[in-house]
């Protein structure tokens, strides 16, 4: 089973509003790939009927052949193709997968008789509602459907989430970061002196203490929460927050035995060695990081691998077997 990245629900969004205005539309999907395709399989292209598309199934590569395929598909009324780009097409030469790559693409026609604009209606929905939904495609058909019975399955997953805890100096380097790799950025600090508009500008900030904004904002599985402020009211009510929460990346900053004081507060609270375990603590993986834009890394990395199944749990925490 394959994920959607977040700017492919991106490209959905836009095709239906298309098709919404009365437009014939057209979505390409990357089925499979070998060597050296620049795109993740399930990544999406959107085409107009006029030729104006959105999204990427090659990073710039086979687009122009994809997209003339999709305005011949919907000219002749036609539900779906499947292309192949490999080494031996000239397309592939022009499109620099000489060096060994393969791509097949799926072309459907935003319609009922292939992909219903009522599928990507659910879609939408159901992430943004924080739950996801998951359609299977038959290449041979042409018809996508919900579900993960047919031959290509891909998974649509929340839009990621990073809900910071402190507008300290490090969240500053990590909301741009994490911008930048398409993950909505909440700073919650209820200190009014470190949440200052000046301080971040034109970025989300929630002057709420962390209990309070995390009821309303309902971090999910596909939500992310990192504790910066060293100062246990606060950071401890969110690492709860969490921990109470399907959330797939926990982190908070500080030293082993500031971590270590930490997750025995929270044991007193009643969470077992299973929960504390889901606490990266030190936060980010250890590259040597000596400066906030450094740390900010270090937490982007980690939580990057956390998303991508590529980071081992924590370990069990220190203080175990204490007595």
């Amino acid at each position: 089973m394959t994920g959607a990245g977040d700017d492919d629900l991106s490209t959905l969004a836009t095709a239906l509003d298309w098709r919404q205005a009365g437009h014939d539309v057209a979505i390409a999907t990357v089925i499979s790939t070998w060597g050296s395709a620049p795109r993740r399989v399930g990544s999406h292209l959107a085409v107009r009927g006029d030729g104006v598309f959105a999204g990427s199934v090659s990073g710039g590569c086979v687009e122009a052949d994809v997209i003339l395929s999709a305005q011949e598909l919907m000219a002749a009324g036609t539900g779906h193709a499947l292309l192949e780009f490999g080494v031996a097409d000239d397309v592939a030469w022009r499109a620099g997968l000489a060096c060994g790559g393969r791509i097949a693409i799926l072309v459907q026609r935003l319609a009922g008789d292939s992909l219903a604009p009522a599928l990507v209606e659910h879609v939408l929905a159901a992430t943004a509602a924080g739950t996801g939904l998951t359609l299977s495609s038959d290449p041979a058909s042409g018809i996508s459907a919900i579900g993960d019975g047919g031959p290509f399955v891909r998974a649509y997953p929340p839009p990621r989430r990073l809900f910071i805890i402190g507008a300290v100096h490090i969240a500053q380097a990590l909301v741009p970061l994490a911008t930048g790799l398409g993950i909505a950025a909440t700073v919650i600090d209820p200190r009014g002196l470190f949440a200052a508009d000046e301080r971040f500008a034109g970025l989300e900030l929630d002057r709420r203490w962390p209990d309070e904004a995390l009821a309303d904002l309902k971090p999910n599985a596909a939500s992310a929460l990192v504790a910066l402020t060293h100062d246990p009211k606060i950071d401890d009510v969110a690492l709860a927050c969490a921990l109470r929460s399907p959330a797939f990346y926990i982190a908070a900053l500080g030293s082993r035995k500031n971590h270590a004081a930490r997750l025995e507060r929270l044991s007193d609270q009643g969470f077992g060695s299973a929960d504390l375990a889901r606490i990266h603590g030190p936060a980010g993986l250890a590259i040597g990081a000596a400066n906030p834009a450094e740390i900010a890394l270090s937490i982007a990395a980690q939580m990057t691998a956390a998303w991508r199944g590529a980071l081992v749990a924590p370990a069990a925490p220190a203080f175990q077997g204490a007595g």
